[in-house]
């Protein structure tokens, strides 16, 4: 059995404050930094390597419409990964902060983007009233698998979603038409596992099993940024998992009260 990839602190608690916790709980990205790197980088690393090499139709699809919006959104990762000392990004390849050289290969954008930064990358495109999927790398999802989702709009995405209703559909999607280039967004989830694997897909409708310990709480940092050629709105998830005693006695009890 491998050790689990763990964060050794969660950097923000959402169920601790009102206008995080209440639904959809998106306040704005102050510092505009929707690309992080954290201490689990070289663990979860390793891992979307592994999952990108050995199970690539499960975690990546890019429908041709999508095609403009990803070329610009690997500029996008590229620039912003150049600014930190860490990478050594060149003509031809990226050497990561954890040490592995990873070819830059624009043919396959989101593929590339996988291997480089932590956090899964979903593009999410206007198409008539609503936003629609149109690629993504999604190594790890948290209950939902990628090809039941890919081309459909924000309210077929949220189908099995409790609390998302009409109202709440209405709602997210004003906030997509909303987001501006220069102001993007950003929410985070918690939820408690007794299992910290980091890749748990889930078909549409089956329910994620209650966790017969309450071991691990793994909380999504979800980031909504505008691209500013072609309009379309990235969704970066970067995941954390982290072992429920290491929350301070506040956020434990602030747990409790919240019914996790």
């Amino acid at each position: 059995m491998t050790a689990p990839i763990l964060q050794q602190r969660l950097p923000f608690a959402p169920w601790m404050e009102g206008r995080t916790w209440r639904l959809p709980g998106i306040v704005p990205l102050g510092d505009g930094n929707w690309v992080l790197r954290d201490e689990a980088f070289a663990g979860q690393m390793a891992e979307r390597d592994r999952l990108i090499a050995g199970r690539l139709p499960l975690v990546h699809d890019l429908l041709p419409e999508g095609r403009d919006a990803v070329d610009e959104l690997y500029r996008a990762v590229l620039g912003k990964i150049a600014g930190d000392a860490g990478y050594r990004v060149g003509l031809s390849e990226v050497a990561r902060p954890d040490g592995v050289v990873v070819p830059l290969d624009p043919a396959r954008p989101l593929v590339t983007l996988g291997r480089l930064v932590q956090e899964d990358l979903c593009l999410m495109q206007a198409r008539g009233d609503e936003h629609v999927l149109t690629g993504a790398i999604l190594c790890f999802p948290a209950s939902w698998t990628l090809a039941q989702k890919i081309g459909k709009p924000l309210t077929g995405i949220h189908v099995p979603v409790p609390h998302y209703d009409d109202g709440m559909a209405k709602r997210v999607q004003r906030l997509f038409d909303a987001i501006r280039v220069e102001q993007p967004l950003m929410r985070f989830n918690a939820l408690i596992y007794d299992d910290p694997v980091l890749h748990q897909p889930r078909i549409e409708g089956a329910a994620r099993p209650r966790p017969v310990e309450k071991i691990y709480l793994r909380s999504e940092r979800q980031c909504l940024m505008r691209l500013p050629e072609t309009g379309a709105v990235v969704f970066s998830i970067h995941t954390y998992v982290v072992r429920i005693a290491s929350l301070s006695v506040a956020e434990r009890e602030g747990l409790a009260a919240a019914g996790l």
